[in-house]
């Protein structure tokens, strides 16, 4: 069994290397410290892993056709295009700011939506992150069938969704430093950030559009 955890392990890992997965945890982490960045990622993988548990259970149970499951691609498609034009939305109507301020001799800076500081922000981007990672796992389900049918098996274990979550974590947590770099160094004006959040919402809406027509 330890093979077949190390073969979901390396599924997990290769999922997370989809466009649609990286450019959602981008949407999300842009402009977040690293505490919140690792948070997000964290529940955005398991929330995608949970999903995938349940639907991959029901689809062992029930004969689901292949055409009802297609659907998952379609809502995971439609909600990175959302994601995409709500940020687009953001950026057009002014409503993406930046505050600096001094705490403790170090410069601080918060990037927020609205007109106003939101310091629970960060507890609703996590929430947030785990439920579009799990709409987002319906998409997933075939695939996952896939390479449990590669260990011939026919019960889908928590371990191996654990497995699958920690392959999708390695990747995520990965590329959220990359954009914890990016918020360091670069979103340090509101131009920079509108610019940031703009393109974020453009790469969103052109891959999920992509999905969608695939």
């Amino acid at each position: 069994m330890e093979l077949g955890l190390l073969i979901i392990f390396w599924y997990g890992v290769l999922h997370a290397f989809g466009p649609d997965h990286l450019t959602a945890i981008a949407d999300f982490s842009i402009g977040k410290s690293m505490k919140k960045t690792m948070l997000i990622t964290l529940m955005f993988a398991f929330g995608h892993g949970l999903m995938l548990f349940v639907f991959a259970k029901l689809m062992q149970t029930y004969m689901i056709s292949e055409e009802i499951t297609a659907y998952g691609d379609v809502i995971s498609s439609t909600v990175i295009i959302a994601m995409g034009i709500y940020l687009l939305y953001m950026v057009l109507s002014n409503r993406i700011q930046l505050n600096k301020h001094m705490h403790e001799g170090k410069e601080h800076i918060h990037i927020y939506f609205g007109k106003s500081h939101n310091h629970n922000e960060g507890k609703v981007s996590a929430a947030s992150a785990m439920s579009i990672g799990a709409l987002m796992g319906i998409g997933g389900v075939r695939g996952m069938l896939v390479t449990l049918g590669m260990l011939n098996t026919t019960t889908i274990e928590w371990s191996m969704v654990l497995a699958f979550v920690a392959g999708v974590s390695l990747v995520f947590m990965s590329f959220g430093v990359l954009l914890l770099y990016l918020n360091q160094h670069f979103l340090s004006s509101v131009r920079n950030v509108r610019i940031t959040f703009a393109t974020a919402g453009l790469v969103s809406v052109v891959v999920g559009s992509q999905m969608l027509l695939a």
